[in-house]
């Protein structure tokens, strides 16, 4: 998964129903293992709101070239 990519979000959240869909804008690594990569994956609703996911939450629909 790299920023550009359309997402569909697995797992829900509070605010954030299953099956929602989004377009990841950045990846950000956790720490000096970045064992872990987080991504900020705008959301495609009415709020167009910002989340982090990570990625076993995170289904690829459409990847960017």
């Amino acid at each position: 998964m790299k920023p550009g990519d359309l997402v569909k979000i697995t797992r829900a959240a509070i605010g954030v129903p299953i099956n929602t869909i989004g377009l990841i804008l950045q990846t950000l690594a956790t720490g000096p293992d970045q064992r872990y990569d987080y991504y900020q994956v705008q959301l495609c609703n009415s709020e167009s709101r910002v989340v982090r996911r990570l990625e076993r939450d995170l289904e690829v629909i459409n990847a960017s070239r």
